[in-house]
């Protein structure tokens, strides 16, 4: 890893994720009633809620629409939860203005070109193994890790590490936790 990516990490206090190809391997399975369902990692859940409880701001900024991944996202803490997104540079704005955010300190993963935009206007663009040529080109960070397969976790885990604020077991509760 080059020194740039690893001083940026030290600067980052706050995550974008998109959902579809990052939470989730980018596969939908459509049920009889017409609900599409979708799987994701419990390592990036952990991660999600430890970054949240320990301080820095995450938001998702996604097209799919579904109520139970806002009901999974609500529940790990996130409040900022744009869905059914069409222009995500809008979304990415109000963001920035609700909460005065500097978008040099921001970390966002995409993997599609619907990122692609706002991916060009943060600190730190990164992706999954996976992502589309286009984002990997832009990305200064491409996680070893699949979409779905902990790519999130991996890129919390670094940034807070660098900033000496993951684990510390005497502060760990189980209780604490959604799983």
């Amino acid at each position: 890893m080059s020194d740039s990516y690893l001083q940026k990490l030290t600067s980052i206090n706050a995550f974008i994720f998109d959902v579809d190809g990052v939470m989730t391997n980018g596969s939908i399975t459509i049920t009889p009633d017409g609900d599409q369902l979708r799987t994701m990692n419990i390592r990036d859940g952990f991660a999600l809620q430890y970054a949240v409880k320990k301080g820095y701001k995450i938001a998702i900024i996604s097209g799919g629409k579904s109520e139970s991944v806002k009901s999974r996202f609500t529940k790990l803490g996130i409040t900022d939860i744009y869905l059914g997104v069409h222009n995500k540079k809008e979304a990415y704005h109000q963001l920035i203005d609700a909460y005065n955010l500097d978008p040099q300190r921001i970390a966002y993963m995409g993997d599609d070109l619907p990122d692609y935009e706002v991916m060009t206007m943060v600190g730190l663009p990164t992706c999954p193994k996976d992502a589309c040529v286009e984002i990997k080109n832009i990305s200064t960070y491409i996680s070893p890790n699949k979409g779905g397969e902990a790519c999130v976790r991996d890129l919390i885990e670094q940034v807070l590490k660098s900033q000496q604020q993951w684990f510390d077991a005497s502060k760990m509760n189980d209780k604490d936790f959604v799983w």
